[in-house]
């Protein structure tokens, strides 16, 4: 079991209706990328990661770890929407060099653009954590069953998520018994057992596949999985809680729009 699947089984919030908490954090989550205002992104984010971190008792040095793995492609996309070149007069900019006939620069426009975007990504990365840390596949199923989406799209994720797990286990044996055998001490082996290692783990991911697909066959599946779920209890004061926050923050934002 990964870390973000256990702590999304036994955090504080486990327990809390998996509808009450996906309106809080899509609401938040659309508010910030709609209205693209630094100073929501900040409220969400700060509102997200104090629930993660106090509420569901997520410890810090893991939300750390989680914050710093996008990290590398939004640092690459802000770096790719600084640097502009030209061959015409420059607009507007902090800094320029010129190699001929072309002339890079960072532009304000592009400033503004790249301040705006690294903010509106932290606060729709804290939302998504807040939902894949306190809810467990089993109730972000419940809920989308409580919504009446398609049961085929539903038995999908659930399958797709169970081959996540079937996946890293084969790459996990696959590479133990590669190291075992020293597979990774040259460079040229070291490709060699990669290749080897992709190879073999979907191959054996296919066979897993093809065997859970002819169990179900054997015991009549219908296109319908039959599993007992958990049931969860709504309750009126988280979403009166849910509905004053998202009046406060759209207060917090016509505020500062007519300001």
């Amino acid at each position: 079991m990964i870390p973000i699947d256990q702590y999304a089984y036994t955090n504080r919030l486990s327990n809390v209706h998996p509808l009450e908490k996906m309106v809080l954090a899509l609401s938040f989550l659309l508010f910030a990328v709609i209205t693209k205002d630094v100073l929501i992104s900040l409220i969400t984010f700060f509102v997200m990661s104090t629930f993660i971190l106090f509420a569901a008792k997520i410890p810090l040095s893991l939300y750390c770890k989680l914050l710093l793995l996008p990290g590398f492609f939004l640092l690459t996309s802000i770096f790719s929407i600084l640097i502009s070149f030209t061959t015409s007069t420059l607009p507007p900019h902090y800094w320029s060099m010129s190699f001929g006939s072309v002339q890079l620069f960072i532009g304000k426009a592009s400033v503004d653009t790249a301040f705006h975007l690294f903010f509106s990504v932290l606060a729709s990365i804290s939302c998504l954590y807040f939902i894949a840390l306190t809810t467990p596949i089993s109730a972000i199923t419940y809920a989308m069953r409580q919504l009446k989406i398609p049961i085929i799209f539903i038995e999908l994720c659930e399958l797709t998520y169970r081959f996540i797990f079937v996946f890293l286990q084969s790459m996990q044996a696959i590479y133990e018994a590669q190291q075992s055998r020293l597979g990774y001490q040259k460079k040229r082996r070291w490709f060699q057992s990669v290749g080897y290692l992709v190879t073999a783990m979907f191959k054996d991911v296919f066979r897993r596949s093809k065997q859970l697909h002819e169990a179900m066959a054997s015991r009549c599946y219908n296109e319908d999985i039959s599993s007992h779920y958990v049931t969860y209890q709504t309750e009126r004061r988280n979403w009166l809680g849910i509905g004053v926050s998202l009046c406060l923050l759209g207060a917090v934002y016509l505020g500062g729009f007519y300001l």
